[in-house]
This record gives C-alpha cells, sequence and structure tokens, in this order.
C-alpha cells in the first residue's frame, strides 16, 4: 500500500507540485475510498478540499499505485 509521502512524491516527480495530504484525502473520498477522520479534524467539512486543476494529477496518482481502477 501506498503511503501518502510516496504518493506526493510521485506527483512531485510527474506533474511538479506536492500535494497536501487533506487533497489525498478529499480525491480519496470523492472516489469512494475509506479514509480515516484526522484526529485534529473538528468536523465533516473539508477546510482544504482539492482544487479542480490538481485533481486529475492526484487521480493518476491513486491509479499508479493501484489505489484506483
Amino acid at each position: 500500500m501506498a503511503t501518502y509521502k510516496k504518493i506526493q512524491d510521485w506527483v512531485k516527480r510527474e506533474y511538479g507540485f506536492v500535494p497536501k495530504s487533506c487533497w489525498i484525502a478529499d480525491v480519496k473520498e470523492q472516489a469512494g475510498l475509506p479514509v480515516r477522520k484526522a484526529h485534529n479534524r473538528k468536523s465533516d467539512d473539508r477546510v482544504y478540499p482539492c482544487p479542480p486543476e490538481k485533481n486529475n494529477a492526484i487521480r493518476a496518482a491513486l491509479a499508479h499505485f493501484r489505489i484506483l481502477e
């Protein structure tokens, strides 16, 4: 299983930016994949949702690591 750090490294190498871990969690949640609730999260709303222009790069990384088909 790929960690968020490995996903961030792959996106940086392939797309030139480092996605925030909350963006990765948001994309996973949008795809219907299970995510854990962060210990410091106060509500169910996302404070920093993934920007639409970064969504495809993170989806590509999830597909690369076979997390998302």
